[in-house]
């Protein structure tokens, strides 16, 4: 399976990069990480890039690690359907005092305008 994860720096991000890896370091699925600006965050790319190799790394996972430029959302759906992966991952989605979910713009951008499957990582 080609997978595409995306990751701005967020506590959910850094989440599901963990846990996108470990599935990858068992399947050997093929997985880009796409470095993206969050404006909620106040990550910077470059440290962003350090924390992706170092779970990289340990787990002994290769992946390619590309930066994208412009809006998140837009910009991570363009790269998807474009490139034709089988799934997009992303980090996101708090759960509400009435037990509904949160997602923050990212997620629901790409949740609402991607044709590729997307799968949530909380």
């Amino acid at each position: 399976m080609k997978l595409l994860l995306g990751i701005g720096g967020s506590d959910d991000s850094i989440r599901a990069l963990e846990r996108t890896v470990a599935r990858v370091a068992e399947t050997g699925d093929d997985l880009t990480v796409a470095i993206l600006r969050n404006p909620a965050t106040e990550a910077d790319p470059e440290g962003i890039e350090r924390r992706v190799q170092d779970v990289l790394d340990d787990a002994g996972v290769r992946a390619a690690v590309r930066h994208l430029d412009g809006d998140p959302g837009s910009r991570l759906v363009e790269l998807a359907e474009g490139e034709e992966y089988d799934r997009i991952v992303l980090g996101g989605g708090e759960t509400s005092p009435m037990g509904k979910i949160k997602l923050g713009g990212i997620a629901e951008f790409v949740l609402l305008n991607s044709h590729i499957s997307v799968t949530l990582v909380r």
